[in-house]
């Protein structure tokens, strides 16, 4: 059997790792001085810095977490409570935190959160306060009444950052949350749909995070009162392609029904497939719109018209606030993150003429 083993030397010998001692006897400093470089510290000069560093990627030499947790008396390591880590919001945001939490050497858990409504106040508690007990800082995607109440319950004294629905207000500094700004991005998709002569716009909403009206239902909301078309009652779904289904039945009924928003992608292709199990054309009958541009939105058919909004930077924007407080580099304020986009195909059109 051939191969090679990157921990085996020519000789068949385990190699020995790259110690900071073997970085300091390359770059000709001490151990003590490499270790500063290694922590950012002021007091090294601009050439000492360079030739540590380059010993570094030379050898290889890669930092010990513990080691360094231990040294500095802080733990590097970050911990998200979620309550669903597969619909793409949820993994999305999970990776942008992974990506930023590397590249700045901090490993990241993940604690998933009991969904059930009937979870109680002690319950959530004791749920938080295991995650904080890994020490290090919180990150909490609250975009459902389980990460709410999960926000809700973090203690005082411990880091956090929450990614959460677009608010109703803008937050106090003393609310450290992240969120993409999906009001406005729901109020753009509509006045697309509007502007390519539809009288109104129907709404196949996800859940709201707090059990009232979410943001994306109160975009729909605005662009519909501003243009002084109908407000038809949203058609509550799920996280998933049967919700949208099961909605888009409904709709597909009612001959009046020409444009619908969908709260996201895949609620957008279960109305798709409903409609076609009814024999309405897209968009030649009816118009359709999603939310979130989900990677298999632009290889539907027809590719679906949505609106695109960077889950994965409000990841990397999430562990970047968290990063300032535990670093004590930064202050930390909420703020929205990204402009969304919307992403035009196939799915929407004019209505059908009247006959």
């Amino acid at each position: 059997m051939t191969g090679h083993n990157p921990g085996m030397n020519v000789t068949g010998h385990t190699r020995r790792s790259v110690s900071i001692r073997d970085v300091a006897t390359a770059a000709g400093v001490s151990y003590q001085t490499v270790s500063r470089v290694i922590n950012d510290h002021p007091s090294v000069k601009p050439s000492t810095r360079e030739r540590v560093l380059a010993a570094i990627d030379e050898l290889g030499f890669r930092r010990n977490s513990t080691a360094l947790a231990l040294a500095s008396g802080r733990s590097r390591t970050v911990t998200v409570l979620t309550s669903n880590t597969t619909h793409y919001g949820y993994a999305s945001v999970l990776q942008g935190i992974e990506e930023a939490a590397r590249a700045a050497s901090y490993t990241v858990g993940i604690g998933v959160l009991e969904s059930a409504d009937e979870a109680d106040e002690a319950a959530v508690a004791a749920q938080v306060q295991r995650s904080a007990d890994a020490g290090g800082g919180l990150i909490v995607i609250a975009y459902d009444p389980a990460g709410v109440r999960a926000l809700g319950a973090v203690p005082a004294d411990l880091p956090v950052v929450g990614v959460v629905e677009t608010p109703a207000s803008p937050p106090g500094d003393d609310r450290p949350w992240v969120w993409a700004d999906d009001r406005l991005a729901a109020y753009e998709a509509t006045r697309h749909l509007l502007s390519l002569g539809h009288e109104t716009v129907h709404y196949v909403a996800i859940p709201s995070s707090t059990r009232r009206t979410s943001a994306r239902t109160t975009g729909w909301q605005q662009a519909l009162k501003e243009a002084g078309a109908p407000r038809p009652r949203p058609l509550q779904g799920s996280w998933g392609p049967a919700g949208g289904h099961a909605a888009g039945l409904k709709l597909a009924g009612n001959p009046d029904v020409t444009a619908i928003l969908c709260g996201n992608d895949d609620l957008a292709l279960g109305v798709v497939r409903a409609l076609h199990e009814t024999g309405r054309a897209i968009p030649g009958d009816v118009s359709v719109a999603g939310f979130d541009d989900a990677p298999h939105s632009a290889y539907l058919t027809p590719s679906l018209t949505t609106v695109r909004l960077d889950f994965t930077g409000l990841g990397r924007s999430a562990f970047a606030l968290l990063h300032g407080v535990l670093e004590e580099s930064a202050p930390i304020a909420p703020h929205p993150v990204s402009v969304p986009e919307l992403v035009v195909r196939e799915s929407s059109g004019p209505p059908p003429e009247r006959g």
